[in-house]
């Protein structure tokens, strides 16, 4: 592109571009604290690890390819020839990071970078060209090209960035903007995108680095820089003021991965997981399109002040195309203990025109208010001391079981989902941790007693992580209760977190396992039942994130059987499979789940062709809105027009009069079934008991 053209903007962006430009653009270089934090990096990952690593030239190979793929991964800047130089990294990885020598992938970096401006000053020379914005053709585009080979020919990718262009274009018009709209809005990502690229800083690249080096060993190891060390510290200490929501980084997209129980997002009912983000705007600002920003820059766009108001442009997780979206306004707050405090009701079940009483308990996290705790205060809050308050209070009320709900609970403190399950047995092991050295340490509860001795089910989802699993795992072994729902995350491991001369090192060092020796990790809890759900395994779970540390096995502790469930399982079974049935939202569930695995199989490309394009979408939403309306039907609910319209407001049932659980939304049905399963269970419980007398 030529220095006229762009004086034809303003001068503060041909400024910009000048800066930009392959001989003008910083050679970032790695600092000498960088390479001291490298050797230590190398030296905790080979001494503190839990796993046995061996740095040998497979791991340099993995490494090699993993730091290509974080630059790269889609195949569409770096051509064979820009790698070819640095490919001895395959073989001198490990090497290079033990003696600090950061310099060639530093090097691969800045080709890299000088390759990303090229491209985007292409695009944007595109623009200055006119935006051709005719969608006749037969074309289409390959939307994941992870395993494409690398280019030999730039002309190759300016292939393949021509039909990146015209899909961008086409997705934008899809939404209803004109040729202005479409043109400003994809000059503003790409000029974005330029200024972000200008401004990296040799941090950035070893963190990317550093990230690629541990991410081949487990997915929660990982380096973190001064300043995320300090977002870290703030998260720990619940005094973040943002939406309450864990964001990933899903190639060129932001990913929600779940959200923090009591919190804004999770109050609002507008996100969900595996929902992306593609734009973030304050409450009276513009939407910054975030397509290709790196995950802080758009956490820190998302944070904010207290009270202050947020919008997202969010594209459903069950969506198939980019240009189903809708914006939602977040309201940012902190996250009180009171809001993550577990929770009591009763509901009630019919059978044979009897109602019969069925307690609830929802735990959304395993809290403790450590400083009243360590203060010696007797009245502090926690996970423990508020569920054995709800018990007491649905025993006076009189219910014939209690379900605990540990959907998305995603863990907190061990010690007290020891003590949880202290309140259902009378003393014994919980969980055994294995340290790298193949040490063992038993945890479990030592108070003698217990506070709730009545039938049980432990309601868990895929959300379910580390503490939960622990106790539902504990819960199953003991044969102390019913286990339903959906396989839980599977996060079975224990991290530690380091100081660095330069930066923080957080470290996986050991591994849950249950008392029956099963590791929670990468498994999860299978449930006794299961309930379907919308939550995609191949997508959200510790099994869907790349080189997680396998499941295995250690010796099993001596522990006391409470009960045989496994003797009534089939029972269970067979009465839970005839109910779902009939239930308007299970089918709607099972189907569901089963489209959505469906469309994204189906979905390795898009056409470039408007008519198409538009019919595959509409094909698509129909079979999705088809589903939800036989729903509605069966529950006597008002049909929608369109699919999207089933999250307009964050509820399931807009319409539906919530108090009424015959028409509640679909999250309230695993509830509903929980109970059913559970008065299933307390019954024949009690015929055993009756026979055996």
């Amino acid at each position: 592109m030529s220095l006229f053209a762009t004086l034809s903007r303003s001068v503060a962006l041909a400024v910009m571009l000048v800066m930009t430009s392959p001989a003008a653009m910083a050679q970032l270089a790695p600092t000498d604290e960088q390479r001291q934090a490298a050797v230590e990096i190398a030296d905790s990952l080979r001494y503190g690890h839990y796993a046995n690593i061996n740095f040998d030239q497979q791991w340099s190979e993995e490494a090699f390819q993993r730091y290509l793929d974080i630059l790269d991964g889609q195949r569409a800047y770096l051509l064979n020839r820009d790698i070819e130089p640095y490919r001895h990294l395959e073989n001198d990885m490990a090497e290079a990071l033990f003696e600090g020598e950061l310099d060639d992938a530093f090097a691969l970096y800045n080709r890299l970078s000088e390759r990303h401006t090229t491209r985007l000053e292409w695009l944007l020379a595109r623009l200055d060209e006119g935006l051709s914005l005719e969608f006749e053709s037969d074309e289409r585009l390959e939307v994941d090209r992870e395993s494409a080979p690398w280019a030999s020919r730039e002309s190759e990718l300016d292939e393949l960035w021509r039909k990146r262009l015209k899909n961008d274009a086409l997705t934008l018009a899809l939404t209803g903007q004109d040729d202005e709209q479409i043109e400003n809005n994809l000059r503003q990502r790409y000029e974005g995108q330029l200024t972000r690229l200008r401004q990296t800083e040799s941090e950035d690249v070893f963190g990317l680095l550093m990230a690629a080096v541990s991410s081949t060993i487990d997915p929660h190891t990982g380096y973190l820089s001064p300043r995320q060390g300090e977002s870290f510290d703030i998260q720990m200490s619940l005094s973040l003021e943002g939406i309450g929501a864990l964001l990933q980084a899903d190639g060129e997209y932001v990913k929600v991965s779940s959200l923090v129980p009591g919190g804004p997002a999770d109050r609002a009912g507008v996100l969900e997981p595996a929902d992306r983000i593609i734009a973030v705007g304050q409450e009276d600002g513009e939407m910054v399109n975030v397509v290709g920003m790196r995950l802080d820059n758009v956490v820190d766009l998302i944070r904010g002040p207290k009270g202050s108001v947020v919008r997202l442009d969010v594209v459903p997780a069950q969506a198939v195309d980019m240009t189903r979206s809708q914006i939602v306004e977040i309201t940012r707050d902190t996250v009180s203990l009171e809001d993550q405090a577990a929770k009591g009701e009763v509901i009630e079940v019919m059978r044979e025109g009897e109602p019969h009483r069925i307690g609830v308990i929802t735990v959304p996290t395993f809290y403790v208010d450590f400083d009243a705790w360590q203060a010696g205060e007797e009245e502090y809050r926690s996970t423990t001391r508020d569920v054995a308050r709800e018990i007491d209070n649905l025993k006076k009320e009189g219910v014939e079981g209690i379900v605990l709900d540990l959907r998305n609970n995603g863990g907190g403190a061990l010690q007290e989902a020891n003590s949880l399950i202290g309140l259902f047995i009378d003393r014994g092991p919980t969980v055994q941790v294995r340290d790298a050295q193949g040490r063992i340490q038993l945890y479990g509860d030592t108070e003698a007693g217990t506070v709730y001795d009545g039938p049980l089910t432990v309601l868990v989802n895929r959300l379910s992580a580390s503490a939960s699993e622990i106790f539902a795992g504990a819960i199953q072994d003991y044969g102390r209760g019913i286990v339903v729902g959906a396989s839980t995350f599977g996060k079975g491991t224990v991290q530690t977190l380091n100081d660095l001369s330069h930066g923080q090192i957080k470290l996986t060092r050991a591994k849950f396992y249950r008392i029956s020796g099963d590791s929670t990790q990468n498994r999860g809890v299978e449930p006794d039942i299961a309930f379907p759900s919308l939550i995609d395994p191949e997508r959200i779970g510790e099994s869907s994130l790349d080189n997680a540390l396998p499941w295995d096995t250690v010796q099993n502790v001596q522990y006391r059987r409470y009960g045989s469930p496994e003797t009534v399982l089939p029972t269970l079974l067979s009465l839970h499979e005839e109910r779902a049935k009939g239930n308007p939202n299970f089918r709607y569930l099972e189907r569901q789940s089963t489209l959505a695995r469906q469309l994204r199989e189906q979905h390795t490309s898009v056409s470039l062709n408007r008519e198409q394009r538009q019919r595959e979408l509409e094909a698509q939403e129909a079979e999705q809105l088809s589903l939800e309306n036989q729903r509605r039907r069966a529950l006597g609910l008002p049909e929608l027009e369109e699919w999207m319209d089933a999250r307009s407001d964050g509820t399931q049932d807009d319409e539906a009069d919530t108090e009424s659980d015959e028409a509640a939304p679909v999250d309230r049905a695993h509830v509903l079934e929980a109970a059913e399963v559970l008065l299933d269970y307390a019954h024949l419980e009690k015929a055993q008991r009756m026979a055996r007398r």
